[in-house]
């Protein structure tokens, strides 16, 4: 977490949460949604402006963590502004460098560290898990995955999508989970 948001905390603890204004999506992008957005329908429905500038993206990802219940959330200074999620709070990206090995990152550029399992839904989406915790797949990158996979290096296993949530404790609507 930056300096300045622990400094913020300090001064202002008691500002209130913010729900439903910020998401991320399966593609590990951030979304805006303003009032309008949200009245149009869920995260997955109605995701709002596409967050565009660098320097703001990466001090969402630098301030990007969970709380005790499994609800991310963005640290803006001193509020808690909660995210909703489109499928997972990692999204991976996959690269090989020159000598041919492997590298899995999340969407905030933190590495994800030795794949402990993998799984596939349904719909055909690749998760991982590591030691940062579950996530999903790029699209961009299943042709990597696929690569694992093909060398047995990487057994995935089934899953259905709609029990990610509980089987590894995150909430993908923060919002819906606090007015339950």
């Amino acid at each position: 977490m930056d300096e300045m948001v622990k400094a913020a905390l300090a001064k202002w603890p008691h500002v209130p949460h913010c729900y439903g204004w910020l998401g991320l999506d399966a593609r590990g992008d951030w979304y805006m949604r303003d009032d309008r957005t949200q009245a149009a329908g869920p995260f997955a429905q109605s995701k709002g402006s596409r967050i565009l500038h660098d320097k703001l993206r990466e001090f969402i990802e630098r301030n990007y963590e969970a709380d005790a219940q499994g609800c991310w959330y963005f640290q803006n200074g001193p509020q808690r502004v909660y995210v909703e999620l489109e499928a997972t709070p990692l999204v991976w990206r996959l690269r090989r460098d020159e000598a041919g090995a492997l590298h899995i990152h999340a969407h905030t550029g933190q590495a994800a560290g030795p794949v402990a399992a993998c799984w596939l839904d349904e719909a055909g989406h690749l998760y991982l898990q590591t030691a940062q915790g579950l996530g999903l797949v790029h699209s961009q990158d299943m042709a990597l995955a696929a690569d694992e996979v093909e060398a047995g290096r990487w057994d995935p296993q089934p899953v259905e999508s709609a029990t990610l949530p509980a089987r590894f404790g995150f909430v993908r609507s923060p919002q819906a989970a606090a007015h339950a």
